[in-house]
C-alpha cells in the first residue's frame, strides 16, 4: 500500500511505502530570506513532514539538497549542521541547480525510515 499526503494535480508532498517516507522537493515559502533564513525554512518543512509520517531526522536515510548557487554552500551547511543530530548524518549530495523560481536558493529532498 501507498499512503500519499497533500495530494496536488502535479505532485504530493510526501509518499509513505514499505516502512519508507519520501518527500518531494521543499522549498522556502519566504523567499526573500538569505540562504541561512532559508534553509532554516526548508529544513523546519521536512521536521514538519517527518512529524506526521511518525519518524524524524534521525532517521533520514538519503538528503539531496539543490543549491541555485554554490556561493552559498557554507551558509547552508552552518544552519544544516546545526539541524543535523550527531552520530545521524545521513548520505547527502549537494549540487547547484537552476531551481523552479529565480527567488529560491534551495531545495532539499529527503528519504527516512519510518
Amino acid at each position: 500500500m501507498v499512503q500519499r499526503f497533500d495530494v496536488g494535480p502535479r505532485l504530493s508532498e510526501m509518499a509513505i511505502h514499505n516502512g519508507t517516507v519520501y518527500l518531494a522537493g521543499q522549498v522556502p515559502d519566504d523567499a526573500t530570506q538569505d540562504i541561512e533564513g532559508q534553509t532554516r525554512q526548508v529544513l523546519g518543512m521536512i521536521d514538519a513532514l517527518l512529524a506526521r509520517a511518525g519518524t524524524d531526522k534521525t532517521r533520514l536515510l538519503m538528503v539531496q539538497i539543490f543549491l541555485a548557487d554554490l556561493a552559498d554552500f557554507d551558509g547552508m551547511n552552518e544552519v544544516w549542521d546545526a539541524w543535523v543530530p550527531a552520530g545521524h548524518t545521513p548520505p547527502r549530495a549537494t549540487v547547484q541547480a537552476r531551481l523552479a523560481r529565480p527567488e529560491w536558493k534551495i531545495e532539499i529532498v529527503a528519504t527516512a525510515a519510518v
